[in-house]
């Protein structure tokens, strides 16, 4: 680490506490049982893919984004939104509790409606900010 890098680091830290309280409150507000789809965790994800996709465009339209802007926004706060190991703690989960059904919708629909979100996104912030350079 470069003695400059302290305060990325630092940005990128605020960022995941952000991110990470965010969807900390959405798991308890839409909390999943053995037998039920992880709705909450669905949604972080999926809106999270949608955000990277705009965040995306956003950052290329900017003639100097602060070099700290896509790291706090992207890997912090986006970084902490999203969540890889509780998904994949979920389907792993729905499987180990007879729900193979929803554990393949649980795994496919994660990854169609996550890809398909940061292409939307890119979309979205196109027509809202012009095409990226």
């Amino acid at each position: 680490m470069r003695p400059g890098d302290r305060g990325l680091l630092a940005a990128i830290a605020a960022g995941g506490a952000l991110g990470s309280l965010g969807r900390y409150a959405v798991a308890r507000a839409v909390p999943a049982g053995a037998h039920e789809f992880p709705w909450g965790t669905f949604a972080v994800n999926v809106s999270g893919s949608l955000a990277m996709g705009v965040l995306f465009v956003w950052v290329l339209t900017l003639d100097r984004p602060h070099p700290w802007l896509r790291p706090f926004l992207g890997v912090g706060v986006l970084g902490g939104w999203t969540t890889f190991s509780a998904y994949a703690l979920e389907s792993r989960g729905l499987v180990v509790s007879g729900e193979l059904g929803l554990a393949t919708a649980y795994v496919l629909g994660s990854l169609l409606f996550c890809v398909a979100a940061v292409g939307a996104g890119v979309s979205l912030g196109e027509r809202a900010l012009g095409r990226r350079r």
